[in-house]
């Protein structure tokens, strides 16, 4: 199909009660991987990048990348600029083809997020770029975005938020967070505080960061192999599938992939330590993202299919 922007795919999704998932790639093996499974349950995807990934990867050969995987599948592909921290990192995005920027404004006093954001959005709607935005707080660790304290987002003031900044769509904070770490005891999401801002907000697209659920076999499979991910605990498949049957258009799902293929690589190297050909280990990278993405669409998204739709 073609390189599209959320806001048929958030329409579609807020009607049909499933949620689109939003993958972060950074290099071939990934966007493969995720495009394919994909593919393969004819869903549509979100391919979003940190700022760490561009530096990484570099915005130019990104693109490409997408492009040719959008060539190869056929599938409907959003690209999306994930936790955007000031308004030049969102002109880089838009410069380089993406089609959706984040600005995380979350960590300014709210009349300073406000006012960025609504900066950020009249930039990027003259443009035809769509605008996702956060309101509260989420702990945990991604990349360059860091917080040790958990703010939940205020259903009134998300109102407000929406209201004047002209964001399509709004990432809030119900208990989820960013890592492998998310929960020492047992985990609880706000479901109060999602239902009452999608009363006050009917038809708006929600999005949760930080919901990956910290496959325990991948992380078992990295320890196994000689990793020391201790005390990982992810969000519920179940809690994330309510979620999406609700206001939740878009879940963020980073750290499942890495581990993915952390531990497909691990296994390689543990199983064949003579092995050197980097297609090798990371082919099995590779199939292991497309493998998890597959289970993500089908069990917690719920967007299989959603090509049709």
């Amino acid at each position: 199909m073609a390189l599209v922007t959320t806001k048929e795919m958030f329409k579609k999704a807020y009607e049909g009660g499933y949620a689109i998932g939003a993958f972060n790639i950074n290099n071939m093996e990934i966007i493969q991987g995720v495009v394919n499974g994909a593919k393969a349950k004819n869903s549509a995807v979100i391919l979003q990048c940190s700022t760490g990934a561009l530096k990484y990867a570099g915005p130019k050969y990104l693109k490409a990348m997408v492009d040719a995987a959008i060539e190869e599948t056929g599938i409907d592909v959003a690209l999306h600029l994930d936790h955007g921290p000031d308004l030049d990192a969102v002109k880089l995005a838009i410069e380089s083809g993406f089609t959706s920027v984040m600005f995380d404004g979350s960590h300014f006093e709210y009349e300073e997020n406000v006012r960025k954001t609504k900066e950020v959005v009249e930039y990027a709607h003259a443009r035809g770029v769509v605008v996702e935005a956060e309101l509260g707080v989420l702990a945990g660790v991604e990349d360059d975005v860091k917080s040790d304290h958990h703010v939940y987002t205020d259903p009134d003031q998300a109102v407000d938020f929406v209201n004047r900044t002209g964001v399509d769509s709004l990432a809030i904070a119900i208990g989820t967070s960013h890592g492998a770490f998310k929960f020492s005891g047992e985990a609880k999401l706000r479901f109060d505080i999602l239902e009452e801002i999608q009363n006050k907000l009917p038809g708006f697209p929600i999005v949760l960061h930080g919901a990956s659920a910290v496959d325990p076999e991948a992380v078992e499979t990295c320890n196994k192999y000689g990793g020391n991910i201790a005390g990982a605990k992810g969000i519920p498949v179940d809690m994330l599938r309510k979620a999406s049957s609700m206001a939740v258009c878009k879940i963020n799902m980073g750290t499942d992939l890495r581990l993915a293929m952390t531990a497909a690589i691990r296994k390689v190297f543990g199983d064949t330590p003579k092995e050197f050909d980097p297609r090798k280990y990371l082919g099995a990278g590779r199939d292991a993202i497309q493998k998890t993405v597959e289970y993500k669409i089908e069990h917690v998204l719920g967007s299989v299919n959603s090509m049709n739709k």
